[in-house]
């Protein structure tokens, strides 16, 4: 006969293991077997060849998202030669003696997925377009001519893939005088709103992906009122999320219940004079009801503004509100994946006291962290930007955004509960840590590279002029650190999104041919495996009927026969009372320069009077800003947990799946017919008809990858 195969090879092994007597090793080599059967199937299916282990759910994320492809959309990459050529886009820019060794850090920690770019670098890195920035902020002037600008300037921004950011507050109210001449009269912000939501709509980002949009008013607008209700009825400026931009003294007024004053911002006039308290009731009512707005608090975000004296207030951010940025500045994203620092084996109640105690491994984190912020700095004079206003103005400021994803996996696995102080203490000793770190870095940068061209300007310079922690300081970057919607990056790393918890440990997938298709999260799965509860099949059944019910709940907190050491550790997003969200939320923001997107979740019950606690509470504990969810105030949001359906408020965590390939015209047709819209929570996804998540005040699916944020 010819020669033998690897089939018939592995054949002839089992039958000798199992003629020896060596049952149990054969066994673990037939399983292996079929595992890696399974594998190879997956990487057929997908077409993408698996060359750093990764799992199928990332191998089709890649696939669907990253990749690059040919004319016929054959893949034509493997993921490391993505990694590979986003690490030498990005190390093009350095000087050509250190290139090569710069490459290579930034090729090493993201094939170790411990540090992953924004998922529009990946897509773009060394391609023509070259657009590499997640987000941008324009200005909206109180014209015919400034409206229309940035209308222009937003298509041609998400034209490019980009998001974008604008406050609406300096157009004139509805009803005031246009000019004496005409005789005419304003429409007012919304009105105008809707013109760009349309713009948007018809943009598409070239096909890709729904546009995504912050619309703030400021809270003395005299149109504040129907700004609040905005998007009360479906399909309203649906491609945009709203905040309500507020100050201090706002807030304080709700505090007192004192009057509050709207003015005409044309003149300054007041024309509205009511009771703070009142305006903060309907603001609360209809975020209660839909979600929408969330609140900006502008004198948080200013309180550190660098270039508060010179440039003026920050007054929006961009979509998902985690980068506040002066007009034409831009968001350069990246994460570090915390789940890759914590060390194995440590149980709870070791909170590291300093760098080098048990429980993260602080200086491989110092060693991304570094590596990062350099990354990112990169990314500043890789990008080819949309505008030339865009390009000027981020390489004057060279803000950054170095942020986190995985804490709730980091939390897993020191078994640390998310709702506890020490959990919130960890939060903050990492935020600093991370923080202290990024902005040596920045200074060394600016040694070897040269400060941001604004640092004379800026109170890095002058730190009398205003307030600052840093003091006086030669940096590369205006900011640094924030905590950003983690998108399909963290999907790609496997890892939980953000800073938010888990949304469910187990559930049952629900999506055309897949329906039925029960996953459980990583971390919980291996608790249960060498949980040693019982012995031989009573363990087996023991594990099986556990599996069932977590999957039917989405929770272990109501299951019988799971520990309660166990229970306090692998708590959801819903197990989670909203002061402590709020509380995590508050923990990073302290050692946060830009801000900290996170969705604050409500169970169905809670009351109107809740929401306005919390915006209050995350106020005074400094957040920069807040985006609540209740759980079920949007119709037909339907998570198929199991047996129990829950609504799509929260991140899917660790547990995540992507879809095999299906009837891809047949999947258009059914998703075009079932396709409902409602504001920034979209219900189908529009690429895969898979159900969205809100998470990080950003809806996206874990079915495809797809991501109304970030990308």
């Amino acid at each position: 006969p010819g020669m033998w195969g690897v089939e018939q090879v592995q054949d002839i092994v089992e039958q000798v293991m199992m003629a020896a007597g060596h049952y149990q090793s054969a066994k673990a080599y037939i399983l292996y077997r079929a595992a890696r059967s399974d594998e190879w199937r997956v990487e057929r299916i997908i077409g993408v060849i698996d060359d750093l282990d990764l799992n199928p759910n990332q191998l089709k994320l890649l696939e669907s998202r990253f990749l690059l492809k040919d004319q016929e959309g054959k893949v034509i990459e493997t993921p490391s030669q993505l990694f590979r050529r986003t690490a030498r886009a990005l190390a093009s820019v350095e000087k050509s003696g250190e290139r090569k060794a710069v490459e290579d850090n930034f090729y090493e920690v993201m094939t170790r997925l411990e540090f992953l770019p924004a998922g529009r670098t990946l897509n773009n890195a060394e391609t023509p377009q070259s657009q590499l920035a997640s987000c941008f902020v324009l200005p909206v002037e109180d014209s015919m001519e400034g409206i229309f600008d940035a209308v222009k300037w937003m298509a041609m921004v998400q034209q490019n893939g980009g998001g974008t950011g604008f406050n609406f507050s300096k157009l004139r109210p509805r009803g005031d005088v246009v000019t004496k001449s005409s005789g005419g009269f304003a429409t007012g912000p919304v009105s105008f709103m809707k013109v760009f939501d349309i713009a948007t709509r018809q943009v598409m980002q070239g096909g890709k992906k729904r546009g995504a949009n912050m619309g703030i008013l400021n809270v003395d607008h005299p149109d504040i009122l129907d700004f609040i209700s905005a998007k009360a009825e479906r399909g309203e400026i649906e491609n945009f999320n709203i905040s309500v931009g507020v100050s201090d003294d706002f807030m304080k007024a709700v505090v007192a219940d004192s009057e509050w004053h709207l003015r005409n911002q044309r003149t300054g006039e007041i024309v509205q004079t009511i009771r703070a308290k009142t305006l903060m009731g309907q603001l609360v009512s209809m975020a209660w009801r839909t979600g929408d707005p969330g609140l900006i608090f502008l004198d948080s975000i200013n309180r550190n503004n660098p270039l508060l004296e010179k440039y003026g207030r920050i007054d929006a951010t961009n979509p998902c509100g985690e980068q506040p940025l002066h007009p034409f500045d831009a968001c350069n994203l990246g994460s570090i994946n915390l789940a890759k620092f914590a060390t194995p084996g440590v149980k709870g109640s070791h909170l590291p006291a300093q760098a080098g105690t048990p429980g993260v491994l602080w200086e491989r984190l110092k060693f991304v962290a570094r590596t990062g912020v350099r990354m990112l700095d990169n990314v500043i004079d890789a990008c080819k930007y949309p505008l030339p206003q865009i390009t000027e103005t981020v390489r004057a400021n060279r803000r950054i955004g170095l942020g986190v994803m995985g804490w709730a996996d980091m939390l897993y696995q020191l078994r640390i509960p998310y709702d506890s102080e020490e959990g919130v203490e960890l939060a903050k000793k990492i935020a600093k840590f991370i923080q202290d770190t990024s902005w040596e870095m920045s200074e060394e940068l600016a040694k070897e590279k040269g400060e941001f061209p604004r640092w004379k300007e800026s109170s890095f310079a002058n730190p009398t002029s205003s307030k600052t922690s840093l003091g006086a300081r030669k940096v590369r970057n205006v900011a640094i650190t924030t905590i950003a919607p983690t998108g399909s990056i963290s999907m790609l790393a496997d890892a939980s999104s953000g800073i938010e918890p888990v949304f469910a440990l187990a559930y049952t997938k629900n999506v055309v041919e897949e329906a039925g298709l029960s996953y459980i999260n990583k971390y919980f799965e291996k608790e249960l495996s060498e949980a040693g509860w019982a012995d031989g099949d009573v363990e087996h059944k023991v594990r099986d009927r556990i599996v069932k019910e977590v999957a039917q709940l989405g929770t272990v907190a109501d299951v019988m026969g799971v520990p309660n050491e166990v229970k306090s550790v692998y708590r959801t997003a819903h197990d989670i009372a909203p002061e402590w969200h709020i509380k995590m939320q508050a923990a990073w923001q302290k050692y946060t320069d830009n801000a900290v997107s996170k969705t604050i979740n409500f169970p169905h019950t809670a009351t109107i009077d809740d929401v306005e606690s919390a915006y209050m509470m995350a106020w005074k504990m400094g957040c920069k800003g807040i985006t609540i969810y209740r759980d079920g105030s949007k119709e037909g949001q339907i998570l198929s947990i199991g047996s129990a359906p829950t609504s799509l408020s929260a991140s899917l965590g660790a547990g995540q799946i992507i879809q095999s390939k299906i009837k891809t015209e047949n999947l258009k047709q059914r998703t075009e017919n079932s396709l409902r819209q409602t504001g920034k929570y979209l219900e189908v996804c529009p690429e895969c008809g898979g159900k969205l998540v809100t998470e990080e005040g950003c809806a996206k699916c874990y079915g495809c990858g797809y991501s109304v944020c970030n990308g």
